[in-house]
């Protein structure tokens, strides 16, 4: 059995149903990411876990035990917040503290958590400060620090670093995976920002509306999206969408026609055995990385509306058949505004979508 698992888990306020039955797993030491949208269901789900929201349905174990309707103090779980929520009256120190206190440790004890944290996260220089005289960093690592000294069985992150600014953001994300390789204590992360769940999950649950749309590791679900949603949720930037018809198919492939496929069609291999059959309406995924500049042999052609020079890369941004494509291009290519793009196509990356957003 996985240490953390949730089962048919549902939530409902009155007669609106927010979360809809899911199923969701952790291993022991694993990095989960929530994932999705505002308004989808992760933070809910996250509070379900730490026992601060009632489930209306369903069953969370944490380490082997039932815990669904367990008091938040008893399940072993620490929680950090989008907001640092620390005491401005208390010193780093009284703050990292003062939840050990409560459950009345040992002074001697307290001095030894707090002394290993404020170590692990580096602030042993800060634990005389008040919180009014840090950054925003500095005040999301006493958060976790207070977190850390309950010793918890399972860390629950409630997007943490969404008040930092770009580069704080950047060097928080370090400092979280950094700390789950040291500790080796699962932990659950929720965010909205794709950019966190890629480079922090060993996997990622990308919810909607209530619903998982797809569960894997951030390579699976990069290179395999399970359907239009999730192929434009993760990826930055997301992934183009072009429309067409199938010509023909076979139980591996299809052909899909578009007057802006060079000769007018464009085989694309498909994940596996389908349905789709000619007549059929789809939708071609093309990552911006992988529609290339200068091919010798071009399989599409773009109307270019604007150039963002990056410094090393160039984003490209137009029109194929009418429809938004962007373009990530290696250097400063000169590409004047109105210009006619021809563009190769990564063949051993090209996705297609079915009418209901499936991928075949």
């Amino acid at each position: 059995m996985s240490f953390l698992n949730l089962t048919e888990v549902t939530k409902r306020y009155g007669d609106h149903q927010v979360i809809k039955g899911v199923d969701i797993s952790a291993e022991k030491g694993e990095f989960v990411v929530f994932v999705g949208p505002s308004g989808c269901g992760k933070s809910t789900l996250l509070r379900m876990i730490a026992g601060l929201e009632d489930i209306s349905g369903g069953e969370v174990l944490i380490d082997g035990a039932v815990v669904t309707h367990v008091e938040p103090a008893k399940r072993q779980v620490s929680m950090v917040f989008q907001s640092y929520a620390l005491y401005p009256h208390m010193s780093v120190y009284e703050n990292m503290a003062f939840g050990l206190k409560m459950v009345k440790t040992p002074p001697a004890e307290i001095r030894t958590l707090v002394a290993e944290a404020a170590r692990i996260l580096q602030i042993e220089p800060l634990l005389e400060r008040k919180p009014r005289q840090l950054s925003g960093g500095q005040r999301q690592r006493v958060a976790i620090g207070r977190a850390i000294v309950r010793k918890p069985k399972l860390f629950l992150f409630d997007e943490p670093l969404s008040n930092l600014d770009a580069e704080l953001r950047t060097q928080m994300r370090v400092e979280i995976a950094k700390l789950h390789r040291e500790l080796g204590v699962t932990m659950v992360y929720v965010t909205h920002d794709q950019v966190e769940a890629m480079t922090l999950a060993d996997r990622i649950v990308v919810l909607r509306a209530g619903l998982v749309e797809q569960i894997g590791t951030p390579t699976d679900l990069y290179d395999s999206p399970a359907n239009i949603f999730v192929a434009g949720f993760i990826g930055s930037p997301r992934m183009n969408l072009v429309s067409g018809t199938i010509s023909s198919a076979t139980e591996r492939s299809v052909v899909v026609s578009n007057p802006a496929f060079t000769g007018g069609t464009l085989e694309i291999a498909t994940k596996g055995v389908h349905s789709a059959k000619a007549g059929d309406s789809v939708k071609v995924g093309l990552r911006p990385e992988h529609l290339l500049l200068g091919a010798a042999a071009p399989a599409l052609t773009m109307q270019a509306d604007l150039a963002e020079n990056l410094g090393g890369a160039t984003q490209l941004y137009g029109t194929v058949a009418g429809e938004a494509v962007s373009v990530t291009a290696p250097g400063r290519p000169q590409i004047p505004t109105g210009s006619t793009v021809p563009l190769g196509i990564d063949r051993g990356h090209l996705y297609v979508f079915d009418a209901e957003g499936r991928a075949l």
